[in-house]
């Protein structure tokens, strides 16, 4: 593990949350830095062993990592809502760790302090503390091709990253989101399906499996003006104006497309045993963790859950 310098304060690494600074503390902090959540209560004996022993972990770990630890007792209605969002939050303690805005990786009961060094361990190096390697301003090169339309040439570039490193995440990711480009799905779905399983659940390939689903979506994906038609006639028609969104998402405008699956969850949240939520969380994994379309969606959606 790399040396970080001078260990921040516990006070600035360890903060209790609440219902009130949750996103703020958790989901926005998560961005920069990876955030372990200890769900917790007084009266729960395992938690009282587990809490320091992640304290010291998260400690050890020299601001690589940041932990937030939130009493259940006082902060039901979060505890309920995150549990509506699939944690499974009926049993503490609970750890959950969350990175670039959603969790990654959990374990729950009182556990040895070898598997909670290896948990933070594993964390780490999710969070990209320790890099990848010499090759990530060829990365940024392939980037910048694709943000400019020369998908082939960034997936030759990608290519020629991973032969030197076979396991680099980012370059990974950028090879299916070149294929995704040129519009060859199902190659860029043969390439995430062959990525080495010590890379193939981080939250890199993650992203690109949410992208590659939406692509897939947007294939076939109604007319814009026709479904926006049905919209306009009858605002209560959801089915219409989740095609809606889909249509909008695949004309390249994601904001948009959030609102609209935003104003179906504001209506019905149990719609079609709730496929707005669920596909807005298809979208904002398939952006970028500090995308400002996936920060605003994140929060508005918060928001209406905790109401």
């Amino acid at each position: 593990m790399i040396e970080l310098g001078s260990a921040p304060k516990a006070k600035d690494l360890i903060k209790d949350v609440t219902e009130a600074n949750f996103m703020a503390e958790v989901i926005d902090a998560s961005m920069t830095t990876p955030v372990i959540v200890d769900f917790w209560a007084p009266w729960c004996g395992p938690c009282r062993t587990l809490g320091p022993m992640l304290e010291q972990a998260v400690t050890n770990a020299r601001g690589a990592v940041r932990m937030a630890k939130v009493n259940v007792d006082d902060n039901q209605r979060l505890a309920q809502a995150l549990a509506q969002q699939g944690l499974p939050l009926q049993s503490i303690p609970t750890v959950v760790a969350f990175v670039g805005g959603r969790p990654v990786d959990m374990f729950q009961g009182a556990v040895p302090q070898s598997q909670i060094k290896a948990f933070v361990e594993k964390l780490v190096k999710m969070g990209g503390a320790e890099g990848e390697g010499g090759l990530d301003e060829a990365v940024a090169a392939a980037e910048e091709m694709l943000e400019q339309g020369a998908a082939v040439d960034a997936a030759q570039t990608f290519a020629a990253i991973l032969e030197e490193d076979p396991m680099h995440k980012a370059a990974y990711a950028g090879l299916v989101r070149a294929h995704i480009a040129m519009d060859d799905l199902d190659q860029a779905e043969a390439i995430l399906n062959g990525a080495p399983a010590e890379i193939a659940s981080s939250p890199e390939l993650d992203a690109v499996a949410a992208q590659l689903k939406m692509a897939r979506k947007s294939a076939s994906a109604g007319p814009v003006a026709e479904l926006q038609a049905k919209v306009d006639a009858n605002p209560s028609d959801h089915q219409a104006r989740f095609d809606l969104a889909q249509a909008i998402y695949a004309k390249g405008d994601a904001a948009e497309a959030v609102d609209h699956l935003l104003e179906i969850f504001r209506r019905d949240r149990e719609w079609n045993g709730g496929a707005a939520k669920a596909e807005l969380f298809t979208i904002f994994e398939a952006l970028k963790p500090n995308d400002p379309v996936a920060l605003h969606g994140r929060r508005k959606l918060s928001s209406m859950i905790f109401a």
